[in-house]
């Protein structure tokens, strides 16, 4: 039971992620880019969390080996990026998109290279507070 801590804070952040994409959307008659850059940001970031707790939750709970985790966390983030865009479908003001996905994805490759390559190298206070989350 002491592993449900590990996988509640991935359930929440799924369904803030599920809230916010059944919320209606103006469709606008032009490009803005400002508009554009914001909100492909959010994708990216609210996924690259997404990933991170995903992987948090392998690494602690499931007993998943480092590398194990981040390809299984990779593919339920593509897999959840999916099902995203297709509960999109249904919701007013907003359409499916493979570009979002790739947005989606490519939120999940940044916080893979962030915990693998450059957390390690984290200065000491970092790499305390790393460890605190159970993130090493």
């Amino acid at each position: 039971m002491k592993h449900v801590v590990y996988w509640v804070p991935v359930f929440v952040w799924a369904g803030v992620i599920f809230f916010f994409s059944s919320l209606q959307v103006e469709i606008s008659p032009e490009f803005d880019l400002q508009d554009f850059l914001v909100k492909k940001t959010a994708h990216i970031i609210e996924y690259a969390i997404l990933f991170t707790l995903i992987y948090r939750a392998l690494i602690n709970a499931a007993g998943f080996t480092v590398s194990k985790s981040f390809k299984v966390a990779f593919i339920l983030i593509f897999l959840y990026a999916i099902s995203d865009e297709y509960h999109q479908s249904f919701t007013p003001g907003r359409t499916p998109s493979i570009r979002d996905v790739g947005f989606d994805s490519s939120g999940a490759v940044l916080a893979w290279i962030g915990l693998w390559k450059y957390l390690p190298k984290a200065p000491k206070k970092l790499l305390s507070w790393a460890r605190t989350l159970q993130l090493l």
